[in-house]
């Protein structure tokens, strides 16, 4: 059974779209069904490495995690953004993330996110005229 229905991805992918329209910052969203090992967030690190998020111009790139299965999820931000924002940035994207989640809505939480994140982004990385999208903005399924 597949994580994410193709509607489902779809409706992410057009969300990524929509945020990164006022923003120059870049948004990833990676899905599978377990951590394994690792914690939410060494295993959202690991990927934001592997999907070379770390080489945007701005440096200015987010990556939400979710483990369906583990029900884990974690949101990482690039030094661009870390070096601008407040310690607890991303708390209230999360908080309203998790509503979604605990109801068993995964899509709904990741679009809400994603919206949240791109406003969020959108005020301290505005969309500039020359802006391009630097990563492509499909959901990445992890290998469990």
């Amino acid at each position: 059974m597949a994580i994410l229905s193709s509607e489902e991805q779809d409706r992410i992918t057009h969300a990524v779209s929509v945020a990164e329209n006022r923003t120059s910052g870049e948004i990833r969203v990676v899905v599978e069904n377990v951590v394994g090992k690792l914690s939410a967030m060494e295993k959202a690190a690991k990927y934001f490495e592997e999907l070379d998020m770390h080489k945007t111009v701005l440096r200015n790139g987010v990556l939400i995690y979710l483990a369906v299965a583990d029900h884990q999820f974690a949101i990482i931000g690039d030094l661009g953004i870390n070096k601008r924002v407040e310690a607890d940035f991303w708390e209230c994207t999360k908080e309203k993330m998790v509503a979604y989640f605990r109801n068993g809505d995964y899509t709904k939480g990741l679009v809400e996110g994603i919206h949240q994140a791109g406003e969020r982004l959108h005020t301290y990385f505005p969309k500039q005229d020359d802006d391009i999208n630097e990563l492509p903005n499909e959901v990445h399924f992890g290998t469990n």
